[in-house]
């Protein structure tokens, strides 16, 4: 790291020191503990901001020229953004979370893409068309570097542990199975293959589900778990802080856990029961508790299906979603109800309509009474320039939880 990108980077620690000193920073800790062990005051919100691309969006240009200094750089830049440009319910601490080194490799079989678009969109190269032969299920691979993992933190620790804290943590533990496995047979033939070979198609989901299990075991024995119940993400859009797990973990069932299952939006429930869930459950049985679901339309699989995760602490309530018949059926109940608005207010629309605005998130409230709420934007990429329709959402979400919010 050259002298010039140390003085860039523990500038950076220096600020992120100040901020989380600021008396709101320990109110909200306070308040997303208090929400996620189900006790919460009002609803919680947080805005994702690392797909926004505007120019001039903070933090989205890098300095440092070396690899690890930039990536120091990009983590502690990208955790003051909330704070600095929207001013949600985000936490900035005086501690810096360094992860370990470790992945699952699916059936040890590398994604492979073509780009499609000049921006976001792709075409999965298909490499299972067929379950008829299983053999093309291999075991998968499992990483666990604690060498490269020593490396990172004892490069992070020089250079701003004396500044903040720096400690061992971790994300949610994230199983995507049917991600997996859409990125390795197309779409179209996963849904086929549960059609001409259903023995085949349990084979793999069983086989992709138990090797998850394993690498939990692996993380475990390694002393690869921590707790993350801080201010740990959970994955789409929301914060671990709570006080119904450890403080010390050491296994899987002391942490919080993440799936979802965007690719089987267009199965019948009772397909989804008998193809996907349990598997999806033996998986998820292994968390302390669980957090589900991305984009998909959770109401369709809730009463068969999802309703029967006994760890399951919060949903997402994505903008397909029948918000109503799931504030029916969460109103009173331990699961969290995690709204995710339109991102297209934001994102899509050159202005902020803030009347249709306001009667979006209004319907969300109605929808969501005597739940436990919380709202979670999302998947926003473009702002037209107009950098500060983020914080003006946050505001006006305020303003209508201020008015209208019923617990």
């Amino acid at each position: 790291m050259h002298t010039w990108e140390r003085e860039i980077i523990r500038e950076l620690a220096k600020e992120r020191l100040e901020i989380s000193r600021l008396p709101i920073m320990e109110e909200r800790a306070k308040l997303w503990t208090k929400h996620n062990d189900l006790q919460g005051e009002r609803p919680m919100i947080f805005f994702e901001p690392w797909t926004i691309a505007d120019v001039g969006f903070f933090y989205n240009h890098i300095k440092c020229e070396t690899p690890m200094a930039a990536r120091l750089e990009r983590l502690l830049g990208g955790g003051l953004v909330n704070h600095k440009m929207i001013d949600d319910d985000r936490v900035v601490t005086s501690d810096f979370v360094c992860k370990f080194d470790v992945s699952l490799l699916p059936f040890n079989m590398p994604i492979k893409k073509e780009q499609s678009t000049d921006g976001l969109g792709f075409h999965i190269v298909e490499q299972i068309k067929s379950l008829e032969d299983t053999s093309i299920i291999a075991p998968s691979n499992i990483k666990i570097d604690l060498e490269s993992s020593k490396e990172w933190f004892d490069f992070v620790q020089d250079a701003i542990g004396d500044i903040l804290q720096v400690r061992h943590g971790m994300d949610a533990l994230y199983a995507p199975l049917t991600n997996e496995i859409v990125h390795r047979m197309g779409m179209e033939n996963m849904y086929m293959e549960m059609y001409d070979n259903p023995d085949g198609f349990h084979y793999m989901m069983d086989s992709l589900s138990n090797d998850y299990v394993a690498y939990f075991r692996r993380l475990e024995a390694a002393g690869a778990i921590v707790a993350n119940n801080k201010n740990d993400y959970l994955a789409q859009g929301s914060w671990g802080f709570c006080s119904d797990l450890p403080n010390v973990a050491n296994t899987a069932s002391e942490c919080w856990g993440y799936m979802d299952s965007q690719e089987t939006v267009s199965i019948s429930p009772d397909m989804f029961h008998e193809f996907f869930f349990p598997y999806y459950k033996k998986v998820a049985d292994n968390f302390g508790l669980l957090s589900y679901g991305c984009c998909e339309a959770v109401h369709s699989f809730w009463d068969k299906s999802l309703s029967k995760f006994e760890n399951l602490r919060k949903i997402s309530i994505s903008p397909w979603c029948d918000e109503r018949f799931m504030g029916e059926k969460l109103a009173g109940s331990n699961v969290i109800y995690q709204r995710k608005p339109s991102p297209n207010f934001i994102g899509v629309d050159v202005e902020l309509n803030e009347d249709g605005f306001r009667e979006h998130i209004r319907a969300t409230l109605n929808a969501a009474k005597g739940c436990k709420l919380e709202i979670s934007f999302r998947d926003v990429y473009n702002l037209s320039g107009r950098l500060n329709k983020p914080r003006r959402a946050v505001e006006i979400t305020r303003e209508e939880i201020e008015n209208n919010w019923q617990v």
